[in-house]
Protein backbone atom coordinates (compact mmCIF):
# COMPACT_ATOMS: atom_id res chain seq x y z
CA UNK A 1 0.00 0.00 0.00
CA UNK A 2 2.98 2.33 0.78
CA UNK A 3 4.23 1.49 -2.60
CA UNK A 4 1.17 2.42 -4.34
CA UNK A 5 0.64 5.44 -3.23
CA UNK A 6 4.18 6.39 -1.91
CA UNK A 7 3.99 6.23 1.28
CA UNK A 8 0.98 7.90 1.46
CA UNK A 9 1.62 11.33 0.40
CA UNK A 10 -0.27 14.32 0.66
CA UNK A 11 -0.04 14.83 -2.97
CA UNK A 12 -1.69 11.43 -3.54
CA UNK A 13 -4.63 11.88 -1.36
CA UNK A 14 -8.22 12.34 -2.19
CA UNK A 15 -10.27 13.17 0.32
CA UNK A 16 -10.73 11.76 4.03
CA UNK A 17 -13.39 11.06 6.14
CA UNK A 18 -14.79 9.91 9.41
CA UNK A 19 -12.82 6.83 9.75
CA UNK A 20 -9.75 7.49 7.74
CA UNK A 21 -8.18 9.09 4.09
CA UNK A 22 -8.58 8.39 0.29
CA UNK A 23 -5.72 8.13 -1.88
CA UNK A 24 -5.04 7.40 -5.16
CA UNK A 25 -2.70 5.17 -5.60
CA UNK A 26 -0.95 2.72 -9.06
CA UNK A 27 -0.46 -0.75 -8.44
CA UNK A 28 2.49 -2.46 -9.53
CA UNK A 29 0.36 -4.09 -12.52
CA UNK A 30 -0.22 -0.08 -13.46
CA UNK A 31 -4.19 -0.04 -12.70
CA UNK A 32 -4.59 2.97 -10.66
CA UNK A 33 -6.96 2.76 -7.91
CA UNK A 34 -8.40 4.56 -5.04
CA UNK A 35 -6.74 3.17 -1.45
CA UNK A 36 -8.71 4.08 1.74
CA UNK A 37 -6.56 3.86 4.71
CA UNK A 38 -8.39 3.27 7.47
CA UNK A 39 -7.62 5.45 10.62
CA UNK A 40 -9.46 4.04 13.84
CA UNK A 41 -8.99 6.18 17.62
CA UNK A 42 -8.96 3.73 20.33
CA UNK A 43 -12.74 5.00 21.09
CA UNK A 44 -14.19 4.43 17.89
CA UNK A 45 -11.71 1.07 17.07
CA UNK A 46 -14.61 -1.12 16.94
CA UNK A 47 -16.64 0.67 15.18
CA UNK A 48 -14.46 1.40 12.58
CA UNK A 49 -13.60 -2.96 12.85
CA UNK A 50 -17.46 -3.19 12.22
CA UNK A 51 -17.88 -0.85 9.24
CA UNK A 52 -14.68 -2.19 7.61
CA UNK A 53 -16.02 -5.86 7.71
CA UNK A 54 -19.34 -4.97 6.36
CA UNK A 55 -17.92 -2.87 3.77
CA UNK A 56 -16.05 -6.24 2.47
CA UNK A 57 -18.86 -8.49 2.87
CA UNK A 58 -21.12 -5.94 1.16
CA UNK A 59 -18.81 -5.13 -1.94
CA UNK A 60 -17.57 -8.45 -2.34
CA UNK A 61 -20.86 -9.85 -3.51
CA UNK A 62 -22.33 -7.13 -5.27
CA UNK A 63 -21.66 -6.36 -8.66
CA UNK A 64 -23.75 -3.51 -10.77
CA UNK A 65 -22.14 -0.79 -12.84
CA UNK A 66 -23.85 2.03 -10.39
CA UNK A 67 -21.96 0.50 -7.17
CA UNK A 68 -17.90 1.09 -6.80
CA UNK A 69 -16.11 -2.39 -7.18
CA UNK A 70 -14.28 -3.57 -4.47
CA UNK A 71 -10.81 -4.61 -5.63
CA UNK A 72 -8.92 -5.79 -2.43
CA UNK A 73 -8.53 -5.59 0.86
CA UNK A 74 -6.12 -5.64 3.67
CA UNK A 75 -5.71 -6.53 7.30
CA UNK A 76 -2.62 -6.67 9.17
CA UNK A 77 -2.76 -6.36 12.71
CA UNK A 78 -4.23 -2.85 13.50
CA UNK A 79 -3.80 -1.47 9.89
CA UNK A 80 -6.75 -1.46 7.64
CA UNK A 81 -6.92 -0.70 3.64
CA UNK A 82 -9.50 -1.03 1.12
CA UNK A 83 -9.32 -0.87 -2.40
CA UNK A 84 -11.47 0.21 -4.93
CA UNK A 85 -11.68 1.20 -8.47
CA UNK A 86 -10.37 4.89 -9.33
CA UNK A 87 -13.45 7.38 -10.34
CA UNK A 88 -11.81 10.17 -12.21
CA UNK A 89 -14.34 13.04 -11.60
CA UNK A 90 -14.33 12.32 -7.66
CA UNK A 91 -17.57 12.74 -5.99
CA UNK A 92 -21.30 14.92 -6.68
CA UNK A 93 -20.95 17.57 -3.79
CA UNK A 94 -18.15 19.10 -5.51
CA UNK A 95 -19.57 19.51 -9.12
CA UNK A 96 -22.88 20.60 -7.49
CA UNK A 97 -21.07 23.48 -5.78
CA UNK A 98 -18.28 23.68 -8.39
CA UNK A 99 -15.53 23.25 -5.62
CA UNK A 100 -12.63 22.51 -7.93
CA UNK A 101 -14.80 21.23 -10.87
CA UNK A 102 -16.98 23.02 -13.42
CA UNK A 103 -20.66 22.93 -12.50
CA UNK A 104 -23.06 20.13 -14.15
CA UNK A 105 -25.86 21.20 -16.90
CA UNK A 106 -29.27 19.90 -16.30
CA UNK A 107 -29.08 16.89 -18.14
CA UNK A 108 -25.97 15.92 -16.36
CA UNK A 109 -27.52 15.89 -13.35
CA UNK A 110 -30.66 13.79 -14.47
CA UNK A 111 -27.95 11.61 -16.20
CA UNK A 112 -25.84 11.13 -12.39
CA UNK A 113 -29.43 10.93 -10.53
CA UNK A 114 -30.72 8.04 -12.89
CA UNK A 115 -27.25 5.82 -12.03
CA UNK A 116 -27.71 6.65 -8.56
CA UNK A 117 -31.76 5.67 -8.61
CA UNK A 118 -30.38 2.57 -10.51
CA UNK A 119 -27.82 1.90 -7.56
CA UNK A 120 -30.18 2.05 -4.79
CA UNK A 121 -33.14 -0.22 -6.77
CA UNK A 122 -30.07 -2.48 -6.97
CA UNK A 123 -29.59 -2.58 -3.59
CA UNK A 124 -33.26 -2.46 -2.80
CA UNK A 125 -34.33 -5.29 -4.77
CA UNK A 126 -32.60 -8.04 -3.07
CA UNK A 127 -29.67 -7.49 -5.35
CA UNK A 128 -26.62 -10.71 -5.30
CA UNK A 129 -26.84 -10.86 -1.93
CA UNK A 130 -30.35 -12.54 -1.64
CA UNK A 131 -32.17 -10.06 0.56
CA UNK A 132 -32.67 -6.55 0.32
CA UNK A 133 -29.73 -3.68 1.94
CA UNK A 134 -30.27 -0.40 2.73
CA UNK A 135 -27.52 1.87 2.26
CA UNK A 136 -27.93 4.20 5.55
CA UNK A 137 -25.82 6.83 4.62
CA UNK A 138 -26.67 7.80 1.15
CA UNK A 139 -25.38 11.66 0.38
CA UNK A 140 -23.64 13.62 -2.72
CA UNK A 141 -20.35 13.11 -1.23
CA UNK A 142 -21.01 8.83 -1.76
CA UNK A 143 -21.83 9.47 -5.17
CA UNK A 144 -18.55 8.90 -7.52
CA UNK A 145 -18.43 9.81 -10.69
CA UNK A 146 -16.58 8.20 -13.62
CA UNK A 147 -14.74 9.67 -16.67
CA UNK A 148 -18.00 9.43 -18.44
CA UNK A 149 -19.79 10.82 -15.62
CA UNK A 150 -21.71 7.26 -14.86
CA UNK A 151 -23.00 7.16 -11.03
CA UNK A 152 -21.54 4.95 -8.74
CA UNK A 153 -22.70 4.48 -5.21
CA UNK A 154 -19.57 4.22 -2.33
CA UNK A 155 -19.62 3.84 1.40
CA UNK A 156 -21.18 0.92 2.31
CA UNK A 157 -19.49 0.54 5.73
CA UNK A 158 -23.40 1.66 7.55
CA UNK A 159 -25.26 0.08 5.34
CA UNK A 160 -27.40 -2.69 6.93
CA UNK A 161 -29.43 -6.35 5.45
CA UNK A 162 -32.93 -6.50 6.11
CA UNK A 163 -33.99 -8.90 7.79
CA UNK A 164 -35.10 -12.09 5.97
CA UNK A 165 -38.43 -12.28 4.62
CA UNK A 166 -39.59 -8.37 5.37
CA UNK A 167 -40.03 -6.04 2.98
CA UNK A 168 -39.62 -3.27 5.76
CA UNK A 169 -37.58 -2.48 8.44
CA UNK A 170 -37.70 0.02 11.21
CA UNK A 171 -34.91 0.89 13.10
CA UNK A 172 -35.18 3.61 15.87
CA UNK A 173 -31.06 3.91 15.88
CA UNK A 174 -30.13 7.05 13.85
CA UNK A 175 -26.94 6.86 11.40
CA UNK A 176 -25.83 8.66 8.51
CA UNK A 177 -25.27 12.37 8.48
CA UNK A 178 -27.51 15.00 9.88
CA UNK A 179 -29.89 16.73 7.70
CA UNK A 180 -32.66 18.65 7.80
CA UNK A 181 -35.91 19.15 6.28
CA UNK A 182 -38.45 22.15 6.81
CA UNK A 183 -41.80 19.69 7.68
CA UNK A 184 -42.97 22.83 5.40
CA UNK A 185 -41.55 21.68 1.89
CA UNK A 186 -42.41 18.05 2.52
CA UNK A 187 -46.04 18.61 3.05
CA UNK A 188 -47.03 21.55 1.15
CA UNK A 189 -47.08 21.39 -2.35
CA UNK A 190 -47.64 25.07 -3.75
CA UNK A 191 -43.87 26.15 -4.48
CA UNK A 192 -44.29 22.95 -6.99
CA UNK A 193 -47.51 24.77 -8.78
CA UNK A 194 -45.93 28.21 -8.70
CA UNK A 195 -43.47 28.62 -11.48
CA UNK A 196 -41.98 31.74 -10.29
CA UNK A 197 -41.62 30.07 -6.87
CA UNK A 198 -39.95 27.21 -8.42
CA UNK A 199 -37.56 28.88 -10.33
CA UNK A 200 -36.33 30.72 -7.39
CA UNK A 201 -34.66 27.05 -6.04
CA UNK A 202 -33.11 26.44 -9.76
CA UNK A 203 -29.22 27.01 -9.56
CA UNK A 204 -28.67 30.54 -11.56
CA UNK A 205 -25.79 28.98 -13.04
CA UNK A 206 -27.52 26.64 -14.80
CA UNK A 207 -27.92 27.34 -19.20
CA UNK A 208 -31.70 28.31 -19.34
CA UNK A 209 -30.76 26.37 -22.86
CA UNK A 210 -30.68 23.09 -20.88
CA UNK A 211 -33.96 22.47 -19.48
CA UNK A 212 -37.51 22.87 -19.46
CA UNK A 213 -39.59 24.12 -17.03
CA UNK A 214 -41.29 21.14 -17.40
CA UNK A 215 -38.57 18.92 -16.26
CA UNK A 216 -38.13 20.44 -13.74
CA UNK A 217 -41.11 20.63 -12.22
CA UNK A 218 -41.98 17.13 -12.75
CA UNK A 219 -38.09 16.48 -10.85
CA UNK A 220 -39.43 18.44 -8.58
CA UNK A 221 -42.17 16.28 -7.96
CA UNK A 222 -40.60 13.50 -7.66
CA UNK A 223 -38.07 14.97 -5.34
CA UNK A 224 -41.20 15.84 -2.92
CA UNK A 225 -42.52 12.89 -3.28
CA UNK A 226 -39.60 10.56 -1.76
CA UNK A 227 -39.91 13.02 1.16
CA UNK A 228 -43.02 12.52 2.11
CA UNK A 229 -43.46 11.29 6.09
CA UNK A 230 -45.68 8.67 5.30
CA UNK A 231 -43.06 5.62 3.85
CA UNK A 232 -46.40 4.14 1.76
CA UNK A 233 -46.50 7.49 -0.07
CA UNK A 234 -42.76 7.83 -1.14
CA UNK A 235 -42.28 6.34 -4.56
CA UNK A 236 -39.66 2.82 -4.51
CA UNK A 237 -36.34 3.73 -5.99
CA UNK A 238 -37.60 1.35 -8.85
CA UNK A 239 -40.02 3.85 -9.69
CA UNK A 240 -38.02 7.02 -9.40
CA UNK A 241 -35.59 5.63 -11.71
CA UNK A 242 -38.44 5.06 -14.61
CA UNK A 243 -39.34 8.31 -14.05
CA UNK A 244 -35.71 10.00 -14.45
CA UNK A 245 -35.76 8.22 -17.51
CA UNK A 246 -38.99 9.66 -18.87
CA UNK A 247 -37.49 13.33 -17.54
CA UNK A 248 -34.33 13.04 -19.18
CA UNK A 249 -36.72 11.80 -22.60
CA UNK A 250 -38.89 14.45 -22.60
CA UNK A 251 -36.48 17.14 -21.67
CA UNK A 252 -34.19 15.82 -24.73
CA UNK A 253 -37.23 15.51 -27.04
CA UNK A 254 -38.46 19.22 -25.85
CA UNK A 255 -34.84 21.13 -26.44
CA UNK A 256 -33.73 19.07 -29.46
CA UNK A 257 -30.97 17.61 -28.04
CA UNK A 258 -28.90 14.19 -28.56
CA UNK A 259 -30.40 11.85 -25.57
CA UNK A 260 -26.67 11.36 -24.86
CA UNK A 261 -25.18 14.74 -25.38
CA UNK A 262 -24.57 15.82 -22.10
CA UNK A 263 -22.16 19.17 -21.64
CA UNK A 264 -20.54 20.39 -18.27
CA UNK A 265 -21.24 24.58 -17.37
CA UNK A 266 -18.09 26.62 -17.92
Amino acid sequence: MEEATCSFSDEQMLGKGGFGRVYRGTLRSGEVVAIKKMELPPFKEAEGEREFRVEVDILSRLNHPNLVSLIGYCADGKHRFLVYEYLQNGNLQDHLNGIGEAKMDWPLRLKVALGAARGLAYLHSSSAVGIPIVHRDFKSTNVLLNANFDAKISDFGLAKLMPEGQETYVTARVLGTFGYFDPEYTSVRHILNDRKKLRKVIDPELSRSSYTMESIAVFANLASRCVRIESSERPSMTECAKELQMIIYTNSIALGTPLRTFKMVK
